[in-house]
């Protein structure tokens, strides 16, 4: 029950009691002054003293209770009046209050509507964010596939020295723009906590200096020296996400190089010790350090957050969008960690984060291990059906498989594979995804009506997630994601001949 309304039946009773109580009282004075004028004309009568008195005294006696009963009576309107007066006004309160209650239910109402609406659009906003996503990377990994490719072969061609160490490096910056464009893919799943840090075996030392050959260009350019610190007790092979970490230091050096001039950047990685840690486990701590512009103790504070740089003059020297450690502080965030920073304007700066790994024991695929056991000598003279829709993809893809010894044939769409594969039996079909007309994946249903046996493998670039049981139970053998590694092309490729033969 609202408040006012219990004050106004409180004071509603508090007038009642009143009420009562004048009532009473006068009632009972008018019993106790009539008594002794009783008594007196009692006496009187008796007495017969004088007999006109009695008469006197009855006309005093209705005299004296008609006063009384005038006053009882104006008491009893003074009450009623305020009796209605507030009864009135609670009336008039639940009024507006009514009033004001029914505008504030039209209120929240109309911005919940107002809400909905804002909601639809947001989810119609996310909708088209997630189909522009997946349409832009595909298009991306398109020619990514090209340059993978192509160096690939160049690397085959017995380069020199020089030229062979530029195409490493060409190699390693062509995984890690593959990793960006996941990224990017991945922005919805960033956004919500949904990103999953990989777990695969990887040599840390090479994998750092993969980054510094890649970075060693752009230090040249601004005269600056790169020191490298590894120590050797940290386990050659171990397991983690070899790909995040390599991000995380090509901004962090990238921006030590991008800060720094004719001066010296060291990177540290060194074992710290910690008993709690188990026997397959191990703690690294990574230091990132240059004798650059340094920054500010104000611009510590947000130096992490999107679009920060140190100061308008440091954007308009050195330029960037002041998204690098940003990048940095939320894949850290992903894999466990926390980057800090120490830092003296005009002296230089320091990051450094810690990150635990697993020690590599267990026997997984290591495409790069499993290529050297392959059997080339089984993929000779087989024939290979390649259905890509992309010229310079069909030429870098035969000219893979040919220089194997493989005999390559060429459907630039899913109608004409389907009608190579009803004229001659493949010993495989590399089937790409996205194409003009049918698709990959009805493409290959339409083959699976006819030919149950050839193997038949996803050569696609999009992102596969959670739709591998998408691909299989079309009837599709394996999957290879574009831009591939070669040694885990190949891999694939002579599994599915191995288990064809077996078949047969």
């Amino acid at each position: 029950m609202p408040t006012r309304i219990r004050i106004t039946i409180f004071f509603v009773l508090i007038f009642c009691t009143i009420f009562k109580g004048f009532a009473q009282d006068a009632l009972n004075r008018s019993k106790s002054d009539s008594l002794p004028v009783v008594n007196i004309a009692q006496t009187i009568a008796q007495d017969s003293v004088i007999g006109g008195q009695q008469q006197f005294e009855e006309v005093r006696l209705k005299t004296v209770t008609s006063e009384y009963t005038r006053k009882l009576t104006r008491i009893t309107t003074i009450l009623s009046i305020a009796l209605i007066t507030i009864l009135s006004l609670l009336t008039l309160s639940l009024y507006k209050n009514n009033n004001l209650r029914a505008k504030a239910n039209e209120l929240l109402q109309q911005k919940n509507t107002e809400l909905i609406l804002a909601k639809e659009g947001a989810e119609r906003a996310s909708e088209a964010k997630v189909q522009f996503l997946s349409t832009i990377t595909h298009e991306l990994r398109t020619p990514l596939y090209a340059v993978t490719g192509l160096t690939h072969l160049l690397l085959e061609e017995s380069p020199t020295p020089n030229q062979k160490e530029h195409l490493n490096s060409l190699k390693f910056s062509g995984e890690y723009l593959l990793s960006l464009i996941n990224n990017i893919l991945d922005l919805n799943k960033l956004e919500a906590k949904k990103v999953e840090v990989e777990n695969t075996s990887f040599n840390l030392k090479k994998r750092i200096n993969d980054v510094l050959i890649a970075l060693s260009k752009s230090a040249q350019d601004k005269n600056n020296t790169l020191h490298y610190d590894f120590d050797k007790s940290i386990p050659e092979k171990l397991k983690g996400d070899s790909l995040k970490v390599s991000q995380v230091l090509i901004n962090l050096v990238g921006n030590s190089i991008k800060f720094t001039q004719n001066g010296n950047i060291h990177i540290r990685v060194q074992k710290v010790r910690k008993p709690s840690l188990g026997k397959n486990k191990v703690l690294l701590n990574f230091q990132v350090q240059d004798d650059g512009v340094g920054v500010s103790d104000k611009k510590q504070k947000n130096i992490f957050e999107n679009f920060t740089q140190g100061s308008i003059q440091i954007n308009r020297k050195f330029g960037g969008t002041g998204l690098g450690l940003s990048i940095v502080k939320n894949l850290l965030n992903l894999m466990g960690s926390e980057i800090f920073l120490e830092s003296t304007l005009g002296k230089g700066s320091r990051f450094y984060f810690d990150l635990e790994f697993d020690v590599y024991e267990e026997i997984e695929y290591d495409y790069v291990e499993q290529s050297k056991k392959i059997d080339f000598g089984l993929m000779k003279g087989k024939e290979v059906l390649v259905v890509e829709d992309n010229k310079i993809n069909q030429i870098i893809t035969r000219k893979i498989l040919e220089k194997n010894g493989m005999i390559c044939d060429v459907a630039d769409n899913g109608v004409s594979a389907i009608e190579k594969a009803k004229d001659k039996e493949f010993d495989l079909i590399l089937m790409d995804i996205h194409m003009p007309g049918i698709s990959g994946i009805e493409t290959t249903k339409r083959i699976r009506k006819f030919d149950k046996e050839t193997p038949v493998v996803a050569l696609t670039a999009i992102a596969l997630d959670d739709n591998l049981d998408k691909f299989y139970s079309n009837g599709f053998n394996d999957i290879i994601p574009k831009p591939y590694k070669t040694e885990e092309f190949f891999f694939k490729l002579h599994r599915a001949f191995t288990e064809r033969r077996k078949k047969v």
